[in-house]
Parts: C-alpha cells; structure tokens; sequence
C-alpha cells in the first residue's frame, strides 16, 4: 500500500481508480517529487513535502487548467475543505488556493494578492470572495473579488480596494 492507497481509504466516494490515459495505477509525475492517481470523482496528490491529499469537481478543472502539480501550484497542501460561512469550498496548494462558490465558480489566488486576503479574514474579509483567476502582465497583477480586487506591483506590493456601491 501507497500514501495515496491510505488516503483513497479514507476517501472511498472518490471511487474507483480510472484510465485517464497513463492507466489506472498510481503514476510519478514528470517533476520527480511526486505522484497522482486519477479515480472516477477525482484525483489524489503525494509529494514527501505536502503529503496526500485529494481535489475533485471544478476545483479540480481549474487545477488541471493551472498545470495540476506541474504549474504554479504546485501540490494541494489540504484536501478539499469548507469554508466556515458554509458557502464555498476550497483547497490550499504549495503556491496558492483555488476558492469555489456555486455563484462565482472556481477562482485561483496566490502570491501576495492571497497573502493580502488572508490577512483580510479571506472570503470572511470585506472583500469577500473571489471572483476572477489573477491577471495582467508580469508587473502589474490584479484579482477580482465580490466587494473589490487587489492590485500588486513590485513598487507598491499588494493593495485591496473596496468597491464602491453606486445609487
């Protein structure tokens, strides 16, 4: 038995292993840190650093998007968790976090614009959710969120904005 066996016991709605084109058993993954098996509700992720955790449904499609492991985010550092006012979902990764809400779908944050909304109380924060990926070129970054975006750019860092409501 594998990590990510010991794991899919204790996630056993993910069902079965699948043939997502590399075969049904576990695989390395082209990093060399790690290894992922595909399932019939989602995927599970090892590397020694972040351990085994498991992604399904669209936070698992925005991840894949992303590069899965191989991308920004590197591995999930959680699985798949609530997030305490009930609404949304999310899992933390080695670079960032995806957030989920059934209104705004999933959403990637990361770098200093995710430590800026953490720092805020994240979806909790006068902010709220987010509601765009991160975007712009490399010098001047921004993300969306329910109740105002962030900007970041290397001379002034991160900078929340609150919306302002319009009569």
């Amino acid at each position: 038995m594998t990590l990510i066996d010991d794991k899919w016991a204790q996630v056993p709605w993910l069902g079965a292993p699948v043939d997502a084109g590399a075969g049904s058993g576990e695989g390395p993954l082209p990093d060399g840190r790690g290894a992922a098996r595909d399932y019939q509700n989602g995927s599970i992720y090892w590397s020694p650093q972040s351990g085994a955790h498991e992604v399904h449904g669209d936070i698992r499609v925005l991840y894949a998007r992303h590069g899965g492991a191989g991308g920004f985010l590197g591995y999930p550092v959680t699985d798949e968790l609530g997030t305490p006012d009930g609404v949304g979902r999310y899992n933390h990764f080695e670079g960032g976090s995806i957030y989920w809400t059934p209104r705004t779908g999933p959403h990637e944050v990361h770098g200093a614009i995710r430590d800026l909304w953490a720092s805020t109380g994240w979806e909790n924060g006068f902010l709220g959710y987010p509601v765009s990926d991160e975007t712009g070129p490399p010098d001047n970054r921004a993300s969306r969120f329910d109740h105002g975006h962030v900007t970041w750019t290397p001379a002034g860092g991160a900078v929340a904005h609150r919306s302002v409501a319009i009569d």
